[in-house]
């Protein structure tokens, strides 16, 4: 319930009626309003700090915040490789020959996270297929949460690819082969943020504890539109990124040695 009390002050400061600097309604005041506990609004203004749209300062209430500026996008170079009896690989700070395990994967339909409705061109809350899997290496506890989200499009041009099973070679095969898709490829983005209570549980970690969230864009060579969105949390203590700095032209060696104005 606290998620739905959430989303209505989401929407409330995003419509304007909390511009940057107000105060929200007292904890107990909403609380009466709304017809549900002050723990609940409590975990719904929990939520909203966690985002960074609200800070609760004790004895004032919760403020509504600026917008944050742009996030800085790192690219790094990550080589995708392909074993003809799996399929595609994609780094996950491992070996690709090192075995893992799947601790459950689950599929449904879902109202897609703001993001990921931006991603696809849908209405905020359209219902958009998830296939989530928790894996590891093998005899490990879950190290990572993985979230495919598939646009409705790409299923409706490859159905399969939204079966229990995909068969082989998994989505991807489906959507470039079945669904004429192919060669897709992929953007990824990297940030840290703070789990959610549902992400730390799955992941046996304090809501406390840092998560790297890379959010990986694939896109259709046929439409030139994103066909798939999988976004993957890992515990921060649990990787760290690595990326390889190539000169520049003005940079190649020999260089000159600097010479003071």
């Amino acid at each position: 319930r606290y998620e739905i009390e959430a989303d209505e002050l989401r929407r409330r400061i995003r419509d304007g009626e909390f511009a940057v600097g107000a105060t929200l309604p007292r904890v107990n005041e909403l609380a009466e309003q709304r017809g549900v506990s002050p723990q609940t609004i409590r975990n719904a203004f929990a939520e909203l700090e966690r985002e960074g749209l609200v800070r609760v300062v004790r004895g004032t209430g919760a403020i509504v915040q600026p917008a944050a500026p742009p996030r800085r996008r790192i690219r790094r170079g990550v080589l995708v490789t392909r074993d003809p009896k799996r399929g595609y690989i994609f780094p996950a700070a491992a070996n690709p020959n090192e075995p893992w395990d799947t601790h459950s994967a689950v599929k449904t339909v879902l109202k897609a996270p703001a993001e990921v409705a931006e991603r696809f061109g849908l209405e905020p809350g359209t219902g958009v297929l998830r296939r989530r899997r928790i894996t590891s290496p093998a005899g490990q506890a879950p190290f990572q949460i993985v979230d495919t989200w598939i646009s409705p499009q790409a299923v409706a041009s490859a159905p399969q690819a939204g079966e229990a099973n995909t068969g082989p070679g998994g989505y991807l095969d489906r959507l470039e082969f079945d669904g004429n898709h192919g060669p897709v490829s992929w953007t990824e983005t990297t940030r840290v943020r703070m789990p959610s209570k549902e992400e730390a549980k799955l992941l046996k970690i304090s809501t406390s504890q840092p998560v790297f969230e890379l959010t990986l864009e694939e896109k259709s060579a046929r439409t030139g539109e994103p066909v798939a969105v999988t976004v993957r949390v890992i515990p921060g203590d649990r990787v760290e990124l690595c990326t390889e700095l190539i000169r520049g032209e003005s940079a190649a060696w020999p260089v000159d040695p600097v010479t003071p104005a």
